[in-house]
């Protein structure tokens, strides 16, 4: 995600500099990836005004001689065919680079030239492509003379001396609220402790500007009508209302709001706008003023918008009523998209529906058979929220990963979706009026009666708190104003109530449910780098039995020659099924990260035995691996909170590409030698279970793993068929043991653990002083601490020096 420093210095007073700035944002919001800096990028770029414009014979070419502001007429040639007399248009001056071209090795500098051997050309007159505003090669860029005068810089009429953030996505995946700039500018400003005061989004508690003027809701749909004439190219009757039904299915969408617009001028793009350039710094390329439209608001808001030509969606779904329809795709359904591609659909995806027809990819992409085009004459603008489970699922399925799903797939709350289309229909009021308005909720919603009750998300939580808390997690001593101005700065509500605080998070944060989460926020808004660091008011912690046992593994298993990896906790079916396991007895992710990694492991050994491959091709002659980590298996059910089992276990494979003897021995030899280090003697008895664990060995080559009664794991050679299928040679064997119960067994000292709780701290000193003097003032600082000097350092031909100290107190 990019960010204009300059759109978002629009919405925030920003009294610090920009490096401050993008420092505070990196500490208290989001990574700053990379600032793309623009501030020379349209050095020498001019508005001119097209004085004179010959055509020169037979050829495609025109003479122009251009006003720069100058006494003298500069003259030009140009080749785009709508070059013309009086028109204002963009100039690079001979020097200048051409801005498309800043980023490559080899930036173009434009100069001066002779055309065809005898016209000299002084410059160029640039065009969007050019000037690095979109791809539009079609011609040169015409600047509204009400803008700007001939003689004016291009980088003070559109204010392009600017730095783009470039945004870590993946941190902010919490915070849709943040994928819009309204949203990120709120958070900017409760960073720097200002009250955000842009109310652009209203909430959805209070009316619109639409709604304001048009009612008649309907149980379970808030409708509203223009109350003015549609006339259509089907001829529909004067003052038609109800032009659009909506059908929600199941619960893959919360909110469904459609406007439908009428044409009744023109609409059509000419001169370059501000809107061009946000929406190139943005990553995104101008396309016509309806997608622009959309998309401009989708970058300022959050919330994504589509637009369907009315008549096509219409026309596809066959109905004099047309219904839009939002369901799950059926397996097997196709889709032509707006790019031309074929979508094979399947029962994950969301489709936008004209009665039962597919036309749309919900929240991915439009289809072909509603595009807009220049013969649109009316438009349904789309305002939505989509499960973000689905489409995370989409996404993958089919490789969109668009401006749009991006936003849809971090979970968009649905209180905005009327707001942002009234405001694409204010944009678009030049060339298009409102003639319907439908606001629709699926079943899971709260019922609505009129348009001053809105509110299509669930009602937010009241987290009940008090300062103490607040400062007794932080280590803080923040009073209560400081607090609670804080929290309202980025528009929490908050009431004191019997010495608490009692705490309303607005519309847009959905990520607030509990005490811990304010508490975050607080920390987060005011600085943690802000907080005093002290020391825990405590001595020696509690004994972690389970962090001794696996200090001691390690000591263990270094000593005997076995190499530790670590590897996902989540797995592919297709690995569980080479090893054997049962997928059924394995959790599966609803909003897997990767198709790859759809289930949690219930073993360990089948990603080690994954790895085992990996070795022996490259090629390692014999190896021993091992991992201790946590597994989780449906048999072992749910503890007292409700969440899944888990047990720590560890796996173990040896591999030899020319072993000689038996495999399982040498296994056995490993797991003795490991248990006897914890003082346990295990017994080797046959298998006689189908346990999960059991399952990847051979039986007749493999034994379970007996202490005092009890079963504690397995040790053996594999099956054929999983060596088979993992690739393997046939010297392999391996054994895996759950570490919660030789925990337990164990009586040595071997696994107790202690920590000590000391302070460490570096302390780097810029000084002219010589390092004695230095280390004298740090003595004096630290009394009784132990002292280490780290490094010191100092820059050719610069008078002072770095001297890092470590310090343990």
């Amino acid at each position: 995600m990019r960010i204009s420093l300059n759109w978002l210095k629009k919405y925030v007073k920003i009294p610090v500099s920009d490096e401050e700035l993008i420092r505070l944002i990196g500490a208290r919001l989001v990574e700053v990836e990379g600032v793309i800096d623009e501030t020379t990028k349209y050095n020498n770029i001019y508005i001119v005004r097209v004085v004179i414009a010959e055509k020169i014979p037979e050829t495609h070419l025109t003479l122009c001689q251009i006003d720069c502001g100058e006494k003298d007429l500069v003259q030009v040639v140009c080749g785009a065919p709508n070059v013309r007399e009086g028109m204002l248009a963009v100039w690079i001056k001979p020097g200048a680079i051409v801005p498309a071209s800043v980023q490559e090795d080899a930036p173009f500098v434009i100069g001066k030239r002779k055309m065809l051997g005898k016209y000299e050309s002084n410059g160029m007159l640039a065009g969007a492509d050019e000037l690095d505003f979109g791809d539009d090669h079609s011609g040169i860029v015409e600047i509204d003379p009400e803008m700007a005068r001939p003689g004016e810089l291009l980088v003070d009429v559109f204010e392009l001396s600017d730095k783009i953030l470039e945004i870590e996505n993946k941190s902010l995946t919490h915070r849709p609220d943040c994928f819009g700039l309204v949203g990120f500018a709120r958070e900017v400003a409760g960073i720097l402790g200002e009250k955000f005061e842009v109310n652009f989004v209203r909430s959805s508690r209070r009316a619109g500007r639409i709604s304001q003027s048009l009612t008649g809701p309907a149980p379970g749909t808030v409708r509203y009508s223009a109350r003015e004439t549609f006339r259509d190219s089907r001829g529909l009757a004067q003052g038609s209302r109800n032009l659009l039904q909506i059908s929600i299915d199941n619960s893959v969408c919360s909110r469904y709001t459609a406007v439908v617009l009428e044409k009744h001028g023109e609409i059509r793009k000419k001169y370059l706008t501000w809107q061009d350039t946000i929406l190139a710094k943005s990553g995104m390329r101008p396309i016509d003023p309806i997608v622009d439209a959309t998309n401009y608001l989708m970058l300022l808001t959050g919330q994504p918008l589509h637009a369907f030509d009315y008549d096509k969606f219409v026309a596809v779904g066959g109905s004099a009523k047309p219904t839009i329809k939002v369901r799950l795709a059926k397996d097997g359904e196709k889709l032509v998209l707006l790019d031309g591609k074929e979508a094979l659909l399947n029962e994950n995806d969301i489709v936008i529906c004209s009665g039962d027809v597919p036309v749309a990819l919900a929240g991915a992409m439009g289809g072909e058979s509603t595009m807009i085009d220049e013969n649109t004459r009316n438009i349904i603008l789309e305002s939505a929220t989509f499960s973000l489970y689905n489409l995370r699922k989409t996404q993958m399925a089919h490789g969109i990963f668009s401006e749009a799903i991006t936003r849809f797939t971090k979970g968009q709350p649905p209180y905005q979706t009327l707001t942002v289309a009234e405001e694409c229909a204010e944009m678009l009021s030049d060339g298009f009026k409102v003639v319907d308005v439908v606001d629709q909720r699926s079943s899971a919603g709260r019922r609505l009666e009129n348009e001053n009750s809105f509110s299509f998300c669930s009602s937010p939580t009241a987290v009940k708190i008090t300062t103490d808390e607040i400062n007794g997690l932080l280590g803080t001593e923040y009073n209560e104003s400081l607090i609670t101005k804080t929290l309202e700065n980025v528009g929490f509500e908050i009431k004191r109530k019997r010495g608490e605080l009692e705490i309303l998070a607005p519309e847009w944060r959905t990520d607030i449910h509990i005490k811990e989460d304010i508490i975050e926020e607080v920390g987060r808004l005011l600085g943690y780098d802000n907080i005093e660091p002290t020391l825990p008011k405590h001595g020696t912690a509690e004994k972690n039995k389970m962090f001794g046992l696996k200090l001691a593994v390690r000591e263990a298993m270094k000593e005997f020659g076995a190499n530790e990896v670590l590897t996902y906790s989540f797995v592919s079916g297709r690995l569980l099924d080479k090893a054997g396991l049962d997928k059924k007895n394995s959790y599966k992710i609803v909003n897997s990260i990767s198709p790859e990694l759809q289930y949690v492991r219930q073993s360990i050994v089948p990603s080690l035995l994954e790895k085992a491959y990996v070795n022996q091709k490259i090629p390692f002659d014999k190896f021993a691996l091992y991992e201790m980590n946590k597994v989780y298996r449906k048999d072992l059910g749910f503890n007292d909170e409700q969440v899944p089992v888990e047990r720590m276990q560890m796996g173990f494979v040896v591999a030899e590409r020319k072993g000689v003897g038996t495999a399982y021995y040498k296994a056995k030899y490993y797991v003795s030698k490991l248990l006897a280090e914890f003082n346990i003697e295990p017994e080797f008895l046959p298998i006689k279970s189908k346990a999960p664990m059991n399952l990847p060995f051979e039986d007749k080559r493999a034994a379970e793993i007996w202490v005092s009664g009890q079963c504690i794991g397995v040790v053996g050679e594999f099956k054929n068929s999983v060596r088979r299928n993992f690739k393997l040679a046939e010297y392999l064997a391996g054994f895996e043991i759950d570490l919660d119960l030789v925990s337990e067994l164990a009586t040595t000292k071997k696994i107790e653990s202690d920590f000590e709780v000391r302070e460490k701290i570096d302390e780097t000193v810029t000084t002219k002083e010589t390092y004695a003097e230095t280390l004298a003032k740090i003595l004096k600082k630290y009394p009784g601490a132990k002292i280490t000097p780290v490094g010191i350092y100092q820059p050719e031909g610069v008078e002072t020096k770095n001297i890092t100290f470590h310090i343990e107190k």
